[in-house]
């Protein structure tokens, strides 16, 4: 006998009770949500630029083009926008929850998709450019924040992070009307790069592509049979030090939680005022570079703020947050560390 399909009541259902729903029962669908313009409109620069090849798309828990499938995985939570609040409550952000943010990542992933269907990355002059696909991905990387060697696309200079997302973001950048590439990037030797995909991609636009994906990814959300608290309980888990609440329990330690007498200023005041002489001297006793030094001290002050700490306008004070930093960058190896999208 055929199990009937859950139908969840998203006005009524409280987000404790929605915690306790399995993903593949939430009966999220693309059509109709606020992605599917946002994929219509990559189509249009698809089409406006010669390429014939759409690439198709689900939802899945993170964004991601898995490896040779030429098809875009889209996280589940940016199909409703429930869904999208309680990411933001529960990762202190959602990856692509805007427009904006949203269709740079959809060409991104075009990106590889497009490498995957054509098997680009197996072609001399690909691995001349971009180097070899075969390298193998790293939990961390180091980045040359101001290389001309590498368009920017994504944050983190993602394009550095391998030859393969250097493709992807080479193709978003060549792929995004407002990107005035040839301008933008004439005098630097990421242009060859640009150059190389503008031809590449007049030559295959309207050739069909040698391989397809499989149609439902086993791997999909309406696979998930993990509740959404456990889900979340995972991901939490799994990202460790880069998740974006991870120190705050330290901060509640370190800084006061209450507005006292003795320690009547924002916390995040405090770090801006000796910003400059913490990171310099972090710099000399960790090794660290100050670009690396200076986002973290950024995120910190971020979680300063969205907790309300407190703290005292004095020596003792700048002498915790500091020795608190200096574990930080000590324990952590490289402080440019990025998961693979």
């Amino acid at each position: 006998m055929k199990k009937k399909s859950t139908t969840i009541d998203w006005e009524n259902l409280s987000k404790d009770q929605l915690l306790q729903v399995r993903i593949k029962d939430l009966g999220l669908h693309i059509a109709g949500s606020a992605l599917e313009p946002l994929i219509q409109r990559l189509y249009q620069e698809l089409e406006a630029n010669g390429i014939d090849f759409r690439p198709p798309y689900y939802l899945a828990d993170e964004w991601l083009c898995p490896d040779k499938e030429p098809i875009i995985g889209i996280p589940f939570c940016l199909s409703h926008p429930r869904l999208k609040s309680i990411e933001i409550e529960m990762m202190f952000e959602a990856e692509g929850d805007s427009p904006q943010s949203c269709i740079k990542l959809l060409r991104h992933e075009c990106g590889h998709a497009i490498n995957y269907a054509y098997k680009l990355y197996t072609r001399t002059r690909w691995r001349e450019l971009f180097g070899s696909f075969s390298t193998k991905y790293s939990d961390i990387y180091r980045y040359q924040p101001y290389s001309k060697r590498f368009v920017v696309h994504l944050d983190d200079h993602y394009a550095q992070a391998h030859p393969d997302e250097d493709f992807a973001e080479t193709f978003a950048v060549w792929l995004a009307p407002e990107s005035s590439w040839r301008q933008k990037y004439g005098k630097w030797p990421a242009f060859q790069k640009l150059l190389y995909v503008d031809s590449l991609m007049k030559r295959i636009g309207h050739q069909r592509p040698v391989v397809t994906a499989q149609p439902s990814p086993p791997w999909a959300a309406c696979r998930m049979r993990s509740t959404l608290a456990s889900y979340y309980e995972r991901k939490r888990n799994c990202l460790g030090s880069q998740f974006k609440g991870y120190y705050d329990d330290s901060l509640k330690v370190v800084f006061s939680t209450e507005q006292k007498s003795d320690v009547a200023v924002s916390a995040a005041k405090i770090l801006r005022k000796y910003k400059r002489g913490v990171i310099d001297n972090l710099a000399t006793w960790t090794g660290h570079r100050k670009f690396d030094l200076h986002k973290l001290i950024n995120r910190i002050i971020e979680r300063c703020e969205a907790n309300r700490l407190y703290a005292a306008d004095n020596p003792r004070e700048l002498i915790g947050i500091t020795t608190f930093l200096a574990a930080i960058a000590c324990g952590t190896g490289h402080l440019s560390a990025q998961g693979r999208k």
